[in-house]
């Protein structure tokens, strides 16, 4: 049981790093907007900027996914699961498993495109010539991290009959 809690805890902790990095990659794309702003007032140019921003962007959202699975924040099919009523659980596994599966088959695919465009030195057709798989590599941690999620809390759903998916975000939305 020790294990388990220390898993836990484990896994809490890495879907919050994931949200704090996604939280820092929103600042940074600020920071690349003022950046570019002052640029455009003193009669600079700041070459690639909303390449940047896209990038810190695609970084933010896929670094975001798995926080906010965790705190009940993505898109829910509570509806259709509140209709099934003592077969609940069954759409539960059957919702999760479907993620899980989707989540595992992308961040393998997400790592092999990352891995490919590292191995062809593929550059960015924007006008920062970046290569390509440095900011992919946000978004293979971003869908490992959420494959990682979906099955935790699969995983704890077939063991303890909970997903484990906090609902303070969810219910604090339908007391407004």
């Amino acid at each position: 049981m020790a294990a388990a809690r220390a898993l836990r805890r484990v896994l809490d902790i890495l879907y919050l790093a994931g949200g704090v990095v996604a939280a820092l990659f929103l600042v940074a794309i600020l920071v690349i907007i003022v950046l570019q702003m002052l640029a455009r007032w003193t009669g600079q140019t700041f070459p690639g900027a909303t390449d940047y921003a896209g990038y810190c962007m695609a970084a933010a959202s896929f670094f975001a996914f798995a926080y906010a699975l965790n705190h009940g924040a993505h898109i829910r099919v509570s509806l259709f699961l509140s209709v099934l009523g003592r077969h609940r659980r069954w759409g539960e596994l059957w919702c999760f498993g479907i993620g899980a599966i989707t989540a595992t088959f992308f961040a393998r695919y997400a790592i092999k495109g990352t891995y490919w465009s590292w191995k062809l030195g593929e550059i960015s057709q924007g006008l920062d010539k970046t290569p390509t798989w440095i900011p992919q590599i946000a978004m293979s941690v971003g869908t490992v991290l959420l494959a990682i999620c979906f099955w935790d809390h699969l995983v704890r759903l077939i063991l303890t009959g909970d997903h484990g998916i906090r609902r303070d975000l969810v219910d604090q939305s339908h007391a407004e």
